[in-house]
């Protein structure tokens, strides 16, 4: 590199970082009208700020990264956004049908669905989550399978190892998970690998996987991907997630339903 050109290269990257904070996203195409740069110049200067954590590259651009904080445990998470939690629990019971399979897993939201299946459906409920099971135990129409595993404390779930190899058994026709994070470039990420290769699993039992998640859990990137946005086949969301990435996923192929 020409010694010359550092002192410019390292204050483009920081205009283009601050443009980012105003905006939330930018094209490498107005980047190189604004610093009169070729667009092959502004590619290498987003891949290594890409590289450097400090932006997220897209098709075309870049967006701002921002880094999905570390989740409190399920016991401190259950007042939070109760209504959009609510509806999206609805909206995802109103998709289960009489007599399915279906695997719920842990969370906030998903126990939701749980607490709001009809005193007179009948299923088959394949659960990791401590909650869920004492939700659904004294359902007098479904049938409860319980997976062991290891116990993830903070979200009183099972995972790990066994768990995995307790669902390669099973089979459903649908799997209602949460998310830690999700954006539409980076995919569905989480920051605890057991979780993560667990969640895994559930995705190759399921013939549909439906992703419950408020606004909150969107735009946001951890540290290890679980899988692209296109492994489900329907999300449901709460009405506050923005058009933007409603619109997105919708390109992809991805369901989106707004409860």
């Amino acid at each position: 590199m020409n010694i010359n050109e550092t002192p410019l290269k390292i204050e483009r990257h920081d205009q283009i970082q601050n443009l980012l904070k105003d905006r939330g996203r930018v094209t490498v195409q107005e980047l190189s009208s604004l610093f009169s740069v070729s667009e092959a110049t502004i590619r290498r200067d987003l891949e290594e700020l890409d590289g450097q954590g400090r932006l997220r590259r897209t098709h075309g651009g870049a967006v701002q990264a921002i880094k999905a904080p570390k989740e409190p445990p399920i016991v401190q998470r259950i007042g939070e956004q109760s209504d959009q939690k609510t509806r999206i629990g609805q909206a995802a019971v109103e998709r289960i049908q009489l007599g399915e399979t279906i695997f719920l897993g842990s969370g906030t939201t998903i126990v939701e669905v749980a607490r709001n299946l009809p005193p007179n459906i009948k299923l088959t409920v394949i659960t990791n989550s401590l909650p869920v099971v004492n939700e659904l135990a004294t359902h007098p129409g479904i049938e409860l399978i319980v997976i062991g595993g290891m116990l993830r404390q903070s979200e009183l779930s099972m995972v790990g190892h066994v768990a995995e190899q307790a669902l390669r058994e099973l089979r459903a026709d649908k799997a209602f998970i949460g998310m830690y994070a999700i954006d539409v470039e980076c995919g569905f990420t989480n920051d605890y690998p057991p979780e993560i290769l667990t969640d895994r699993a559930v995705m190759g039992i399921a013939q549909q996987l439906i992703v419950l998640a408020d606004h909150s859990k969107f735009g946001r990137v951890s540290t290890m991907l679980v899988a692209p946005v296109t492994a489900a086949h329907t999300i449901i969301t709460d009405r506050t997630t923005p058009q933007e990435i409603v619109e997105q996923l919708r390109e992809r192929g991805v369901r989106v339903i707004q409860a």
